[in-house]
């Protein structure tokens, strides 16, 4: 609508800068230093909501950190989309590789480098914009909800709570979420699932103490050695999980699904140089893309133990510990296959180590039907603003709340990403296209608009 988009001119500098200034609030969930952080973040999203015309705003207090919920209810007999996000982030470090502060963020050729840019402040900014693009031109057709957590990154593990006791205060018709990301503005796609997870830490310990590499060294099990050998031995030639039970419940896609995953476009030399690697890996008979989208996989995602410092240290570690993740895909359950990973873990284990595995957190797989109201709607909202039909796609990561919200709500939930694979999620350097942001703004009044008419 034009009226849109006059609005949307006028106040484009206005929306980065309030992005930006979200941006420096260091919100990491997952370090308790940055508590009062996580309060200020919510404050702020409160602020924005309300500023964007939400008529009303509450910060629900958890055993963790908040909830902000918000709401426009312009007609309680018209169709409701419950909007969800987080405002939480990942950690920065390792902060020496980053070429800007992780929260003093910068734009550089036309990129936003910053914390939490894509992931997820960016994206749910887009939809406080929408809001207010709306309510400004007084153009709303539906009422929208608003569920912004702070825990996304460390599992979400008090949102399913708060879902249950407040189910009449989420009511919806469809969930919309912005957590994902798009092949790119050139092909715009749709994620039409995403993975889920279950996250583990293992310790496995060998002497009482760490001892003297020359004097024990060769009669004493090394920790280190032996959890090595044990996370080795979990893939073999063919990079298969050799793991008893791990893929028993895999839904494995048809060959017209895979046809029709083959035809996003996907460059492998530029897929390379952009990650820096010579060779692609991966389990053998799928291709990149079906590796990353519909088959599961086992990562190590860090190990530590003995002397890490500054100089030598010549030491036989006592203790040694990794985290380890795996993505998990439909119809695979995330107790289930943390109940494999631990049960396989000590049972490999040698008997001059002893080991311990317990849970982080975890989270069920999720697909979405390309026939709901909510997808049809978002397909043909991007289709208004890219002028092409978007590619459903699977994505690779993982958001546990979704099976929860339709588990809860009874409703289905769509995802509509604006970010790019490429945007160093989780990494150093994370970036969002200042371009990117500005589509999402413009396309998500379109959801609103085809959802309300199809509803």
């Amino acid at each position: 609508m034009q009226a849109w988009k006059e609005y949307q001119s006028a106040n484009k500098d206005r929306f980065l800068n309030e992005l930006l200034e979200l941006l420096r609030i260091p919100s990491v969930s997952a370090k308790s230093e940055h508590k009062q952080d996580m309060t200020a973040c919510a404050e702020a999203v409160k602020k924005r909501l309300l500023e964007a015309g939400a008529d009303k705003v509450d910060i629900y207090p958890t055993d963790g950190h908040p909830i902000v919920y918000g709401e426009k209810i312009i007609d309680p007999a018209k169709p409701t989309v419950l909007v969800y996000g987080h405002y939480d982030v990942q950690p920065a470090e390792p902060l020496e590789l980053w070429k800007s502060g992780p929260f003093d963020p910068v734009i550089i050729d036309g990129k936003i480098f910053a914390r939490g840019s894509c992931d997820d402040k960016g994206q749910v900014y887009m939809h406080v914009k929408a809001l207010e693009t709306m309510v400004k031109t007084n153009s709303l057709t539906n009422n929208i909800k608003f569920c912004i957590e702070g825990e996304e990154e460390v599992g979400s593990p008090n949102l399913g709570k708060f879902v249950k006791e407040n189910k009449n205060l989420l009511k919806a018709d469809c969930v919309l979420i912005s957590d994902s990301a798009m092949i790119s503005l050139d092909t715009p796609s749709i994620d039409i699932g995403v993975r889920g997870l279950s996250y583990i830490e293992v310790e496995v310990t060998g002497p009482n103490r760490d001892l003297h590499s020359g004097v024990y060294g060769g009669a004493v099990a090394n920790p280190i050695t032996i959890l090595a050998k044990m996370i080795a031995s979990m893939h073999d030639e063919n990079n298969h999980i050799t793991i008893p039970g791990f893929y028993d419940d895999v839904v494995v896609a048809n060959d017209e699904e895979r046809k029709l995953m083959a035809q996003a476009p996907f460059d492998e030399k530029e897929y390379k140089d952009d990650l820096g690697i010579k060779e692609l890996w991966g389990e053998k008979g799928f291709t990149t893309n079906e590796r990353t989208g519909i088959r599961p996989t086992l990562e190590l995602n860090g190990i530590w133990g003995g002397y890490t410092g500054e100089g030598a240290k010549t030491v036989l570690p006592g203790k040694a510990f990794a985290k380890i993740s795996a993505r998990l895909v439909p119809n695979q359950n995330s107790d289930k296959i943390t109940e494999l990973l631990i049960n396989h873990i000590k049972k490999i284990a040698p008997p001059y180590v002893t080991v311990k595995a317990s849970l982080h957190h975890g989270g069920e797989p999720y697909m979405t039907p390309i026939d709901s109201k909510a997808y049809k709607a978002a397909a043909k909202a991007m289709e208004t603003t890219f002028g092409k039909a978007p590619i459903p796609v699977r994505g690779g990561g993982s958001i546990p709340i979704c099976a929860l919200f339709e588990k809860e709500l009874g409703i289905k939930i769509v995802f509509m990403g604006f970010g790019l694979d490429s945007d160093n999620l989780h990494s150093p350097n994370e970036k969002f296209n200042v371009e990117n942001f500005y589509k999402g703004i413009e396309t998500i009044p379109y959801f609103h608009k085809y959802f309300s008419e199809m509803s």
